[in-house]
């Protein structure tokens, strides 16, 4: 009799592969070519590595975040060896920035702490790349080293600048996934059940639960507070339908919605990581990244904050009628 060996599964065949790295991303919607062709294969695989050891999505995000303050201690250096050790270390974090989302979604292990702690991961790399800069351009630059604060000021205000790009790509791309997949499929939050759910936890039994709840609410209330015609427009379908939205509802707002997610892509990581490492090994000038975000970044942030509105503003009228 031949016995089957259970400790050592059969392996995937190629169209299982397929299909298992395809159900580990969000969707074909929102994910962007180069993240397709570099960073989701690459994840994958730290996924199904971390699978089979039995580590968690947040404890690969953790990791990402030690990496990212790594790179941006490489980056301070204005020695081209070190500013490569940041890139490869910038680019290993983001790898693990898309493990932990491909892991959570293979294995089921959703988490709003896992949601907020995956967005703080991103805010942290990024706070140690923007003192990186500040400390190196003091140093290197004639203009800076004579104008300490200055440097510091554009540092602040561009982070400003970057976590509403953020959190408003990331907003619009929820909100996509929600008319693509339901409710299962979006993390999409609102701020009154947010709320609600703070009220419900205790500061001496569950501080830190409701602290990290507490920072989430009011980030979710900045985003709905820039989005009124979306507000209008959620608020309009749940009177309408609750959580039966038709399906003819959803492909239309879906063909509408999905020309922005290009744009909610150029906001994330991959555009402005092209531009740092520009002015960072080409231009040698760091400060320039400062530039590109406060101008480029900041202007596909107004239009694409106005088209999705323009959109949300049509259907509104569309349902009234």
């Amino acid at each position: 009799m031949i016995q089957t060996d259970k400790t050592n599964p059969t392996p995937e065949t190629p169209q299982e592969h397929k299909s298992s790295f395809k159900d580990s991303l969000k969707s074909m919607d929102t994910e962007e070519t180069f993240d397709l062709i570099f960073y989701r294969p690459i994840g994958y695989g730290w996924a199904m590595l971390a699978k089979k050891l039995g580590i968690t999505p947040n404890a690969i995000t953790i990791a990402s975040i030690f990496l990212g303050v790594g790179a941006g201690v490489a980056f301070y250096f204005n020695n081209i060896w070190w500013n490569l050790l940041g890139v490869f270390l910038l680019v290993w974090a983001d790898s693990f920035d898309s493990a932990d989302g491909q892991l959570a979604r293979m294995t089921k292990q959703y988490s709003r702490i896992g949601r907020i702690l995956d967005g703080v991961s991103g805010d942290i790399w990024f706070a140690a790349i923007y003192v990186a800069i500040c400390l190196r351009e003091n140093v290197t630059s004639e203009f800076f080293s004579s104008h300490h604060w200055v440097i510091w000021v554009v540092a602040v205000v561009t982070g400003l600048c970057h976590a509403t790009q953020a959190a408003m790509a990331d907003y619009y791309r929820q909100f996509h996934l929600f008319f693509l997949k339901g409710k299962e499929g979006s993390e999409l939050d609102t701020a009154s059940r947010l709320w609600e759910r703070f009220h419900q936890l205790s500061w001496k039994k569950n501080f830190w639960s409701k602290l990290t709840l507490a920072f989430y609410t009011n980030y979710t209330v900045g985003q709905e507070k820039r989005t009124p015609w979306m507000q209008k427009l959620r608020v309009i379908l749940n009177k309408k339908y609750g959580n039966d939205i038709p399906q003819s509802f959803r492909d239309e707002f879906r063909a509408k919605s999905k020309p922005l997610m290009k744009y909610t892509n150029i906001l994330s990581f991959n555009t402005r990581s092209f531009a740092l490492f520009a002015a960072i090994l080409i231009f040698r000038m760091p400060w320039l990244y400062f530039a590109f975000e406060l101008t480029v970044l900041n202007i596909v942030l107004i239009y694409m904050m106005a088209r999705h509105e323009r959109i949300c503003k049509n259907f509104v009228n569309q349902l009234e009628k």
